[in-house]
């Protein structure tokens, strides 16, 4: 018996010897993948900073606050790129934030099983298409609709605001700003709509026993969701500051600053998918590698605030 049991323990620290060893290969493993990302993130930091700098030795500070683009000339500035970007992207958070909350709330707090199920589905199916076909959508519907539709309506209603009036084309911010509307609104409504159901059932529950009413219960739900609501918007506002076919092929194009919506536009994405592959001259690339550095720091800046406030409102209701 004593054998026997000499034995058996003898198995016992091979195997565990065994398990120990593949636990560390394994873990070693999942190491090398999580730093090999860090790695690459660099990498790509690393060389755009490296391949921009005859753009940033020929106009320093000054290259963010020029307007000037004039490849004949090598005279470049991002300043309008980044208005584009910035304007078409607030436009779309104003026109997709009330509509994403009001599809979040009635998916978690309204909608019948069977409802809820089949919108979510078209939700998640609306974020999987590809954005070149919004820019096909936007170009052969969106933009006709809104030069011969929605522009007049608009002048004709609002154009006592300088932001609704001139040239009625159908392209330009306002028309960009709609379809990274349409784009967006998955991505804020299914995280906050997740956010709203991570809040207990016991705290409606007890909102109703105090007497409150249905609306009065979902707006607490909403105060105890907001910090994870804004990290959606957040996250919405990084994908379309980024987004690039669709907006270049409906924003017009045109590097220029104007206060009217209806006025063509240029956004950072934009003028790199236009103009890279026929960059010739070292300023012209090395300026257009700049703004790509400028658009990657802004929607990094973005989405780690975006996690940020998804994980800080995770961490509170986890406390709760």
């Amino acid at each position: 018996m004593k054998k026997s049991t000499g034995n058996n323990s003898e198995n016992l620290k091979v195997i565990k010897s065994k398990n120990h060893i593949s636990d560390i290969f394994f873990e070693k493993t999942t190491l090398f993948f999580a730093f090999l990302i860090i790695c690459i993130v660099f990498w790509i930091i690393y060389e755009m900073f490296i391949d921009s700098a005859p753009s940033r030795d020929a106009f320093g500070w000054g290259f963010i606050f020029s307007q000037d683009w004039e490849p004949v000339k090598e005279q470049f500035g991002a300043l309008t790129f980044i208005y584009g970007t910035v304007v078409s992207s607030i436009i779309a958070l104003a026109i997709a934030l009330p509509v994403s909350l009001g599809i979040a709330i009635f998916l978690s707090e309204l909608a019948p099983q069977i409802i809820k199920t089949t919108l979510s589905f078209l939700i998640e199916i609306l974020a999987a298409i590809p954005s070149i076909v919004f820019g096909f959508w936007g170009i052969f519907v969106l933009a006709p609709f809104m030069r011969n539709t929605a522009q007049p309506f608009l002048e004709s209603t609002l154009g006592f605001l300088p932001f609704f009036t001139g040239t009625k084309i159908g392209f330009g911010l306002l028309t960009s700003g709609i379809i990274l509307a349409i784009m967006i609104i998955p991505i804020i409504s299914a995280i906050s709509r997740d956010v709203l159901k991570t809040i207990p059932q016991a705290q409606r529950e007890a909102a109703y026993a105090l007497g409150a009413t249905r609306w009065e219960a979902i707006k607490m739900a909403l105060l105890n969701a907001k910090s994870g609501i804004l990290g959606a918007t957040v996250l919405g506002l990084g994908r379309a500051v980024g987004e690039t076919m669709a907006v270049t092929m409906v924003i017009g194009n045109r590097a220029q600053i104007k206060i009217s919506w209806f006025e063509p536009a240029y956004s950072m994405a934009s003028v790199i998918a236009n103009e890279f592959a026929e960059a010739s001259g070292k300023i012209h690339l090395s300026s257009l590698i700049e703004v790509g550095l400028v658009l990657f720091a802004v929607t990094f800046v973005i989405n780690s605030l975006a996690r940020f406030l998804i994980y800080s409102t995770t961490k509170k209701l986890t406390v709760k």
